[in-house]
């Protein structure tokens, strides 16, 4: 199964050399970590080493994604990226795990890692092979050119939760737990979000301030709690509640907030604004 891209011209260039240059852009950039990373040799010692990234257009989410891709660069390549996103178009199953083939950018082809993929269905009550779900999800999509602008020499396992229960988070992080300990693999959860939709700045920060609090505290039951009881309009907290429980069953129980920013402090419309952040689970 070949997956084409769906999002290329609109949310990123397709064209590969602009492509790079917007990658090296959003690094550079104002809201960037502000300088382009060389990729390192995989640091086993601090693996595994999960990040929290947004997935809007290059132009708005970009700089804020770079600052997650600088540590993972920095850390070094593990052999497998599971990236998790929420389902914005309802295709699909339960939890959708793509689960052969290639993904393919403007940067090139990427594998699915079919053996990781299918271990994490076998493992999981509620995962399933799907690939309607990620026909015209951008959320995955997004965070390859990141990945390939440094090396090509990687597989994924591309993962939309359509539910995004704790349950179901609860039971996904355990099944990437199981799964990796079976094949003896490294890897690194790319937990895809954006934060707050179409408040004003002045309560996107507020409202976004509650999460990232939860989530800087590794907390992912409050994050859920909190995310329901106060109608918070963060499209992927699923993702970031796998993250944080299958971070915390690996001996990791620290959370650095790396940034935040709105899409108005990109365009200076404050009235309607959407939240972008990066984090990192060690």
């Amino acid at each position: 199964m070949i997956r084409k891209p769906a999002v290329a011209g609109s949310f990123y260039p397709d064209n590969p050399q602009i492509l790079a240059k917007t990658i090296e852009d959003c690094f550079l950039g104002d809201f960037g970590v502000g300088h382009i990373p060389k990729l390192n040799k995989f640091d086993g010692d601090d693996y595994p080493i999960n990040v929290m990234v947004p997935h809007a257009g290059f132009q708005y989410s970009g700089p804020i994604a770079s600052h997650s891709y600088c540590q993972i660069v920095q850390n070094g390549f593990p052999e497998v990226f599971i990236i998790l996103s929420p389902n914005h178009t309802g295709y699909g199953s339960e939890v959708s795990v793509y689960n052969e083939g290639e993904w393919i950018t403007p940067l090139g082809n990427v594998k699915i890692d079919d053996d990781f993929a299918n271990a994490i269905i076998s493992c999981s009550d509620v995962a399933s092979a799907d690939f309607d779900a990620h026909l015209f999800e951008h959320s995955i999509e997004v965070q390859l050119p990141f990945l390939q602008y440094f090396s090509n020499d990687f597989s994924i396992v591309p993962i939309v939760m359509g539910s995004q229960s704790f349950s179901a988070s609860t039971d996904l992080a355990k099944a990437i737990f199981d799964a990796a300990e079976k094949l003896g693999k490294s890897y690194c959860v790319i937990a895809s979000t954006d934060l707050s939709h179409f408040n004003n700045q002045e309560k996107a920060n507020t409202v976004d301030g509650f999460v990232l609090e939860d989530i800087r505290y590794m907390n992912e039951f409050k994050l859920y709690e909190e995310v329901i009881q106060y109608n918070i309009t963060m499209c992927g907290y699923g993702p970031v509640m796998t993250a944080i429980a299958l971070s915390k069953m690996c001996g990791k129980h620290n959370c650095e907030i790396l940034e935040y920013k709105t899409s108005g402090d990109v365009t200076g419309d404050l009235s309607s604004v959407v939240g972008y952040a990066s984090g990192i689970f060690k």
